[in-house]
């Protein structure tokens, strides 16, 4: 099955990831927020498919561009 890389268009703490591992995931879900300048953006799946893994956690504060999860299609 073909991966696809999410990555977060964003600079900033991880504050939310509302998606378990595992999940089946639709076009546009929310995979997590990220809070920046005190507001939480949210970073959806680009495509449907089951969410294979979550390569950030809870309060990691992560860069413009980096991958935060792997999702197969």
């Amino acid at each position: 099955m073909p991966e696809i890389k999410i990555v977060t268009e964003v600079a900033g703490r991880v504050c939310a990831l509302p998606a378990d591992v595992g999940a089946s995931i639709g076009d546009g879900d929310e995979i997590a927020f990220v809070e920046a300048m005190k507001m939480e953006i949210p970073v959806a799946a680009p495509a449907s498919g089951t969410l294979k893994s979550i390569l950030v956690k809870i309060d990691d504060v992560i860069a413009e561009g980096q991958v935060i999860a792997i999702l197969e299609t």
